[in-house]
């Protein structure tokens, strides 16, 4: 076995990484760029050694200095987790000409997978079920456009060396596949450097679902079930379950053997997933093969009870794999929500900057420790304090869930999500806690159009419905009553002349468009040792108790008998006397005042936002790039005024009316903030 490993990566995979090997025994060193000098991943490794400026192509995806790190240290193999140079396979193969040990799949299989047209073929040979298509390069529109009503419409027009979205379009008739083609050419030459581009046949209500195998040196290969990744924006993955709540039993097993097939037939050696597209007849064909761990192995891990890095690095060794098909386990239901630094309200736009509050729930599962099940699981690369750096991908943390069945599944991970505090950067939990409370999603029907399709038209505080919007009321109210309790106590007030807190309030809620809604509420029998309150509002009533520290943003307690996890706030952006009460992905913000205050509250004048009409602002945090305007210069409707970049993720903002720029208010290469002024038209 190794006794040292390097982890070429940052986050929260290689905190995943380490974990495991300190289990083992093995020692860790941790590669990093200028941006992640404190990193969480730098202080879990014993080592760490410095590879290169912040952007990842002058640090993480520099091969020759990740191999000389591992040479410097003394290391004997190298993880490169997911992402960077995971499915590289030159770096694979320099690698093991450097004498190391690459823990994943040997250079020649990621080279025969790695290739879309390729690996058709390759799956084809191995009688894997493939797309009706053409897997050769098409040379011009007109060819694409004969292919397309031979295979039939509708058709995917994708780019051979594509990915996460990129060189891919859905053609329905002659028009479309002839643009479809020119713009697929054009994108992948651009993004990919490879401009071959092939077509197949577009599944309709298609589900994603893939196949986790692992194989040995020995001639091995198992498959540890499959996962659900269906839900999903812009062709990447939000959340994922395993099993999938759609396909049977005979469907998985032929799914499996068809996977075992396509890793034999390249001679896989480590930890790799098969992916298919799976019809609503729950026809399934090959999609492709990812020659690496992917982000979401731990709802794996969860039903199976295996830890797919101990696997990869004992198959790496030369160890046999220690179980057989037939000892593979699946155990209960697993769900994993991605927890992403980017605000669903501003069309998931990143948001990056320091996390003033980080707390996530309570852990009950933790990386590389398989004895424990059926709780609650966080994979994170951040600590509270730390920075998101805008050079890298978005994800805080991945939050994993246990249950005995879906529903507990569903159920655990609303709780975990409600208690999940982020400060700092905007966080996507209450799309998650939309979907999860979506009733398609709760029944299991769904596939890969779901978001486009109840989400066309962005994301919105109204697509969040509460089941008892009356509750975050009372919740209100009872965090107010023990608020006002506490300070009575606490105030040194004279024998005879105590302030009493009154039992009746009227809770105003805050509108956005400045308009307030007033729900008058009682909150009666108090009772101060056991924090219990009977909140009678509208002829309900709301039995609350709680013995949560008031200091804090997570309050659980119960309300009629059945628990409740909420974050409640004092204190707003909009007025500083407000509570805001977050819940199952809806939030308000509420005052509670006496009935005599809440009068005069209503004759108070609103005091509207200045007028911005005439700025260009930042939709989110970020590089300016470019700023393609200068004083005095006309603007029309439409033209490009400047880019940001951040996080992957290029955005470029466009004049939204004709006019002429006054003044720049913001220079190319500044850092700017959400909302911060570039242009000022006259």
């Amino acid at each position: 076995m190794f006794k040292k490993i390097l982890i070429a990566n940052r986050g929260e995979i290689a905190c995943r990484v380490i974990a495991t090997a300190k289990k083992m025994g093995i020692a860790t060193v941790a590669v990093y760029s200028d941006a992640d000098a404190n990193a969480r991943h730098v202080k879990l490794a014993d080592e760490a050694v410095h590879i290169g400026a912040a952007p990842s192509r002058e640090s993480y995806l520099q091969a020759d200095r990740i191999i000389a790190a591992a040479r410097q240290t003394g290391a004997q193999a190298i993880h490169p987790g997911y992402g960077f140079l995971s499915e590289n396979e030159g770096f694979a193969r320099r690698v093991e000409e450097q004498g190391l040990v690459f823990i994943g799949p040997k250079h020649h299989a990621i080279a025969a997978m790695g290739d879309k047209i390729a690996s058709k073929k390759l799956a084809r040979e191995a009688g894997v079920n493939c797309i009706p298509g053409w897997n050769e390069a098409i040379d011009s529109p007109e060819h694409a456009v004969e292919i397309a009503r031979n295979v039939g419409y509708p058709v995917m027009i994708k780019a051979s060396a594509g990915g996460g979205g990129k060189g891919l379009r859905v053609a329905f008739n002659d028009k479309e596949a002839f643009e479809g083609f020119a713009s697929c050419k054009h994108e992948a030459l651009s993004a990919f450097g490879d401009d071959r581009v092939f077509i197949e046949k577009f599944v309709e209500q298609p589900r994603h679902i893939e196949i986790q195998i692992v194989g040995d040196a020995h001639g091995n290969v198992v498959y540890l079930n499959e996962r659900e990744c269906s839900i999903q924006r812009r062709h990447q993955k939000v959340l994922e379950e395993a099993p999938s709540p759609f396909i049977s039993d005979a469907t998985r097993r032929a799914m499996g053997e068809q996977a075992v097939q396509l890793a034999k037939a390249v001679k896989y050696q480590s930890a790799g997933t098969v992916e298919f597209v799976v019809g609503k007849d729950q026809d399934f064909y090959f999609l492709e093969m990812n020659t690496r761990l992917q982000v979401e192995h731990p709802v794996t891990e969860s039903i199976t009870g295996l830890d797919l890095v101990e696997l990869m690095i004992r198959v790496a060794a030369g160890e046999k794999l220690p179980l057989t098909q037939a000892e593979v386990k699946r155990e209960g239901w697993a769900i994993e929500c991605r927890i992403n630094a980017e605000d669903p309200f501003r069309n998931f736009l990143p948001s990056t900057g320091r996390l003033v509050r980080f707390e996530p729930p309570e852990q009950t599962m933790f990386q590389a420790d398989t004895s424990r099940r059926f709780g609650v699981r966080v994979d994170t690369g951040v600590y509270e304090g730390g920075e998101i750096p805008m050079y890298y991908d978005s994800m805080i943390a991945k939050l994993i869930v246990h249950g005995q069945d879906r529903s507990d599944a569903i159920a655990k991970m609303r709780a975990a999500l409600n208690a999940f505090v982020i400060r700092g950067v905007e966080s996507n939990i209450p799309f998650q806690a939309a979907l999860l409370g979506h009733p398609d999603v709760a029944s299991g029907n769904f596939n890969t159009g779901f978001i486009a399709e109840h989400y066309p038209h962005g994301f919105h505080a109204e697509d969040v419905p509460h089941a008892d919007p009356d509750f975050l009321v009372a919740l209100a109210a009872y965090m107010h009553r023990r608020y006002r309790a506490r300070a009575c106590g606490i105030s040194g007030q004279m024998v005879g002349h105590e302030v009493t807190v009154g039992e009746q309030f009227v809770v105003v809620v805050l509108g956005a468009d400045g308009q307030h809604v007033q729900r008058p509420v009682d909150v009666t029998d108090y009772m101060d040792q056991s924090g219990s309150s009977a909140v009678l509002m509208g002829g309900k009533s709301y039995r609350i108790s709680s013995n949560a520290h008031l200091g804090s943003i997570r309050v659980q307690g119960a309300c009629n008998g059945k628990g409740f996890t909420a974050q409640i706030e004092r204190g707003t952006a909009r007025n500083p006397l407000a509570l805001r009460i977050s819940h199952d992905g809806t939030q308000i913000d509420a005052l509670v005042l006496t009935p005599a205050r809440a009068e005069l509250f209503a004759l108070m004048p609103y005091k509207a936002p200045p007028d911005m009409s005439k700025f260009v602002l930042s939709p989110m945090p970020g590089l300016l790039v470019q700023v393609a305007v200068k004083p005095g210069q006309k603007v029309q409707a439409g033209e490009r005024v400047a880019v940001i970049e951040a996080m992957k993720m290029e955005n470029v903002l466009f004049a939204s009316a004709d006019g002429v720029v006054k003044e720049l208010k913001a220079a190319q290469g500044e850092s700017l903030a959400v909302d911060q002024p570039i242009v000022e038209f006259e």
